[in-house]
């Protein structure tokens, strides 16, 4: 499979570099001597494929330099980084790694749910710089038994319900239509799902329709005692109006693991003790990324060997 001529948009897991490396032709666009222009266009007819994630994705600059590109495989369940329009006139396929990364997520919804309540960072600090010696730690807020609404109940969005229910949280969610065996209350709007919740996770995908539906009202509806869970994507969030009421007391509380500018949230979080900030993690254990990576090159075999594509977006 070697004449497959793969780029890789940036260094992403070692184990998945090395095994494209073993079966294709393996272009490390990070790699180039040259601008990222001047590279793709020394090597656009030997480029038949793009590894690439949501973090970098492949925009129309990068398709329309790559006349031979068949394929977009990208290492993450978000494909919102992707031209998908230019995929279709093109006749691009693209592929992504759904289902393998929803335990990791929602986990990690669990964990920032209960850091950001707990405080547990904010301890830990304490700990380690000698404070517990000296003083008594402010109290933190119980997690058990609160009110869990969830934007979008997907895969992720369910898993996460499934984990908020051994806590004995009642669930309730917001979707683009009520799903008919969802045992959960549904809400038809995001703003009454806010309003009757104590702890608000964004699990929804990133599209024209979501992009900043947690906007000034619904944060507001939530209010000084919420929560506020993201690790669906930055964009969801109106990011500004989000810092502002953190920064007045709007707003009780934030766990995010994804932002607007990654990797630059905003710097007027890092000061505040009710905020747990992570760096775009949710599905980066060694178990999942592993899997992932083998999903990446499992798809761009069954298409150099003109097989069905095993998780097609395009």
């Amino acid at each position: 499979m070697g004449t497959l001529g793969v780029l890789m948009t940036f260094p992403m897991l070692p184990y998945l570099e090395e095994e494209l490396a073993k079966r294709f032709n393996l272009f490390r666009l990070w790699q180039s001597p040259t601008t990222k222009q001047e590279f793709l266009r020394q090597n656009s007819h030997s480029i038949r494929a793009v590894v690439t994630s949501s973090r970098v994705g492949a925009g129309s600059d990068m398709i329309e330099g790559l006349p031979k590109l068949e394929i977009v495989s990208t290492f993450s369940v978000g494909f919102d980084s992707i031209d998908l329009r230019k995929c279709r006139e093109r006749g691009i396929r693209v592929t992504n790694t759904p289902d393998v990364l929803t335990d990791d997520v929602a986990d990690l919804a669990i964990g920032l749910i209960l850091s950001t309540l707990r405080r547990i960072c904010v301890l830990d600090r304490y700990v380690r710089s000698g404070f517990w010696k000296t003083g008594h730690s402010e109290l933190a807020s119980k997690f058990s038994g609160k009110s869990v609404g969830i934007v979008g109940l997907g895969r992720i969005g369910s898993a996460i319900a499934k984990r908020a229910e051994a806590f004995s949280c009642p669930i309730s969610y917001f979707s683009r239509s009520e799903k008919p065996n969802s045992k959960y209350k549904y809400y038809p709007s995001i703003i009454e799902l806010a309003a009757n919740s104590q702890v608000l996770v964004i699990a929804c995908s990133l599209t024209e329709e979501t992009r900043h539906i947690v906007n000034r009202e619904v944060i507001e509806a939530l209010g000084p005692k919420g929560v506020l869970v993201n690790i669906g994507r930055g964009p969801i969030v109106d990011e500004p109006e989000l810092v502002s009421a953190l920064l007045e007391g709007r707003l009780g509380g934030a766990g995010l693991d994804v932002f607007d500018n990654e990797p630059e949230p905003p710097k007027q979080l890092f000061g505040l003790d009710n905020v747990v900030l992570l760096p775009h993690i949710g599905s980066e254990t060694h178990e999942t990324c592993k899997v992932m990576a083998d999903l990446v090159i499992r798809n761009l075999e069954a298409h150099v060997l003109n097989k069905p594509l095993l998780t097609p977006v395009v």
